[in-house]
């Protein structure tokens, strides 16, 4: 049996999933505690969120709202990734850059780690 909190909504109900009986679970308060219940055991999905460098060239042009340099562009997966791949996807990230400017939606990597997800901006960044 594994305990959990739900992080579907505020409610945070305590569930427990039953890995010997068909991923039972108890302890949701609705329908939504239940599926994720059976994800997080069998499945565990993460939307990752970090940020990129900004390539030097175009850094140069780039004041951030106190005035400074902005220095990397914060970006988030567009969908949950397998858990399991959360490390791989931070070691691309880690290795990306991106030109200016950059606008809320930029892909800035295709198809995360093989997975259906992609990395995006998700601050305008403009020279």
């Amino acid at each position: 049996m594994k305990e959990l909190i739900c992080i579907v909504c505020p409610r945070g109900c305590h569930l427990t999933v039953d890995e010997n009986n068909g991923y039972a679970v108890t302890g949701n308060f609705c329908k939504r505690g239940e599926v994720y219940g059976k994800a997080e055991v069998t499945a565990p999905v993460r939307v990752v969120t970090s940020t990129v460098a900004i390539h030097r060239a175009s850094a140069k042009t780039a004041p951030d709202a106190a005035g400074g340099i902005e220095a990397r562009c914060p970006v988030k997966t567009s969908d949950a990734i397998p858990k399991h791949l959360v490390l791989d996807a931070m070691q691309q990230i880690y290795a990306a850059s991106v030109d200016l400017p950059v606008h809320i939606g930029d892909v800035v990597i295709h198809g995360i780690c093989g997975t259906g997800a992609d990395l995006v901006a998700t601050k305008d960044i403009l020279a």
